[in-house]
């Protein structure tokens, strides 16, 4: 299994750390952040997909994307976290994706994945519900055979950008079991309601399905019962590429309080000098040293298909929700005062370490799905 980056994937990151610099700097998520609405930067995202291609970086050439492997979008994730990139770079590409991919139906693979890869279709994947729970038990949205097509009743809650989502793969129970439904994001008698949230960079929303007006249409993916092994295999991809994303964000706030130790002087000399600051920045480099090292090996355990997947993406999820919040608070510890204050960016990767240490599931929670996969 390699582990080092190839010349190729090193212009990869570079390209992408430079399209980010240039076109979503923290300047332009904060002008995101203040607006009334959810609505993504649709001059962006288009470019991410004409320019650069990211989209569908990992989605296969058949299906109209680029066919690279897991470890290249690690690659981009990885820099969408250190950028705070506020787009639905994680809902689409990621989650929706692999929804897709995941399944047997060539036919909805076709019909939706291509424009999911240019990056004309926002997709995401509605899973939880207002418990908030990534457990498929947890799931009541039912959904009714109606003739020829499927009606679906119910809410999900926390959609990653549900709000803008033109198709919404939704899990719900179905007679045969739990299944998947692709709906259009402009279907009668759906509702979405933006949802606040302490991570405003993090567009999340409540969807209702039907209420007074009936039901809404949904499109069967795959066959009654298929979703159980699809969204097992999807949420695990999903956790590893958070982590990738959660290693980029521990990486730029070590780096940012790296560089505030070495020009903030107190009592004649740098901060950096004194020793508790100097052991604060090595053991935060140990950590995500260390990070890096787990994100790389599972992002190829992806690539390559291999059965260590389930247990490698709830290890990895656990450590970089722990690595990440730690980073992210002692870089405000680090900057003092200020590092509180709106008008840094500290405290906006604090908010991030925190809604994604929750997002599919927090530290605790993978702790016991690793016990249990290893047999514990």
């Amino acid at each position: 299994m390699k582990l080092a980056m190839s010349t190729e994937q090193v212009e990869l990151r570079d390209s992408v750390r430079r399209f980010l610099a240039d076109l979503a700097p923290l300047t332009r998520v904060r002008e995101l952040m203040a607006a009334d609405d959810d609505s993504t930067d649709a001059a962006v995202w288009a470019a991410a997909g004409s320019q650069l291609g990211l989209p569908g970086i990992a989605i296969p050439e058949e299906y109209g994307g680029a066919g690279f492997s897991f470890a290249e979008q690690a690659i981009i994730l990885e820099e969408l976290g250190a950028a705070l990139y506020t787009g639905p770079y994680l809902a689409s590409a990621v989650l929706a994706a692999n929804a897709l991919l995941a399944c047997s139906d060539e036919g909805a693979k076709h019909d939706l994945l291509p424009g999911i890869a240019s990056g004309e279709t926002i997709a995401t994947l509605a899973f939880t519900e207002d418990d908030g729970s990534w457990e498929p038990d947890a799931i009541r949205l039912a959904a009714v055979k109606q003739g020829d097509g499927w009606v679906l009743e119910g809410h999900k809650s926390f959609v990653l950008d549900g709000s803008t989502a033109g198709l919404i793969l939704v899990a719900g129970q179905a007679e045969g079991g739990l299944s998947l439904f692709a709906v259009d994001g402009r279907a009668a008698g759906l509702a979405r309601q933006p949802l606040a949230a302490l991570d405003q960079t993090r567009k999340l929303a409540r969807l209702e399905f039907g209420g007074v007006s009936g039901g809404v249409s949904g499109r069967l993916i795959g066959s009654p019962g298929d979703a159980a092994a699809i969204l097992a295999k999807v949420l695990d991809v999903a956790a590893i590429a958070l982590a990738a994303e959660q290693l980029g964000g521990a990486q730029r706030v070590l780096d940012m309080a790296v560089e505030y130790a070495k020009i903030r002087h107190q009592f004649g000399r740098p901060i950096g000098s004194f020793q508790a600051i100097k052991h604060k920045c090595a053991d935060l480099l140990l950590e995500v040293e260390s990070l890096r090292s787990a994100v790389l090996y599972a992002a190829a355990a992806v690539a390559e298909d291999s059965p260590e997947v389930p247990v490698l993406a709830s290890l990895v999820k656990a450590m970089a929700s722990d690595v990440y919040f730690h980073a992210a608070a002692e870089n405000i510890q680090i900057h003092g005062g200020i590092g509180f204050t709106w008008e840094h960016d500290a405290h906006l990767y604090f908010k991030r370490a925190k809604s994604s240490e929750l997002f599919l599931g927090d530290g605790n929670y993978h702790r016991e799905r690793l016990a249990t996969r290893i047999g514990l």
